[in-house]
């Protein structure tokens, strides 16, 4: 299994590298809008959906992720979008995860499916106007995900003693989450230091909310920002769990699927650009 995942991920650095340090974005975008479109394919499966359908769904993100392209939307155009995401994730996240896995699937097969085919391409949509920004303000954006998940892992390995929803997915604890907070405010610390130290393409997520609303409103929004990633974590999770599901797919070998690789990214993106987008 190591093996396994430790090869996966080679490739896939070696695939998503060129394409995120070349001048030109596009390459980035459209690799991710393939992979996204995985993911929808994925996410009709979990949901019910007849074979079909689900690679139906895949075809309709990618369709509307060109469509998005061939617009040439800019970053200013999204900011509704982006609002409206964010209201999403933080309203109806909060609704889903207290039904639990339970109340998620008497929910009709058609309205899960359409509405996990909006968050995915909200979320790619998101990715991708990141990387138009810059290449350190999507890697700093992406950064508070891994920073997360790492420092909630080992805080909650040390520390766990509350379950944080046990239905869902009962390795989790509150303590985790502390840890995960804490980890992502580290990190914010550091990236701001490298930011006044050297020169980049772009400003990263973190110095651009502390210019845009100073220290303290800057550390509450990626607080914030670190709780959605536990949502849609969670999310995925409920989703699987209502499903029957270890994993979303098979198609990344030693990982499960490209949905369990991205589901804490799919709140973040959009909110950090809503945040940034003020």
């Amino acid at each position: 299994m190591l093996k396994q995942r430790v090869i996966t991920a080679l490739i896939l650095v070696a695939l998503l590298l060129p394409t995120l340090w070349v001048r030109n974005p596009w390459p980035f975008v459209v690799l991710t809008l393939v992979f996204i479109s995985a993911a929808a394919w994925e996410w009709g499966r979990l949901n019910g959906q007849a074979q079909a359908l689900s690679w139906i769904g895949g075809a309709v993100v990618a369709i509307g992720g060109m469509l998005a392209v061939a617009g040439s939307w800019q970053f200013g155009d999204s900011r509704a979008l982006w609002w409206a995401c964010a209201a999403v994730w933080v309203i109806g996240g909060a609704i889903t995860l207290r039904i639990g896995p339970a109340g998620w699937a008497r929910l009709p097969s058609g309205l899960r499916w359409m509405i996990g085919l909006g968050l995915l391409w909200v979320g790619w949509w998101a990715l991708a106007q990141a990387r138009i920004v810059g290449v350190n303000f999507l890697l700093s954006a992406l950064c508070i995900v891994f920073a997360a998940d790492i420092a909630a892992y080992f805080g909650g390995r040390a520390f766990g003693r509350r379950k944080l929803a046990p239905s869902i997915s009962p390795g989790k604890t509150w303590e985790g989450v502390w840890s995960g907070m804490l980890g992502v405010l580290a990190l914010a610390l550091f990236w701001m230091v490298l930011d006044s130290r050297i020169a980049t393409d772009s400003a990263s997520v973190f110095s651009q909310l502390k210019q845009r609303y100073g220290a303290v409103p800057m550390a509450f929004a990626v607080l914030l920002l670190t709780g959605l990633s536990v949502v849609g974590d969670l999310f995925e999770s409920l989703v699987k769990r209502a499903a029957g599901a270890k994993d979303s797919s098979r198609l990344l070998p030693g990982h499960g699927g490209v949905l369990d690789r991205i589901d804490a990214l799919l709140p973040v993106l959009p909110c950090a650009m809503a945040l940034a987008s003020l």
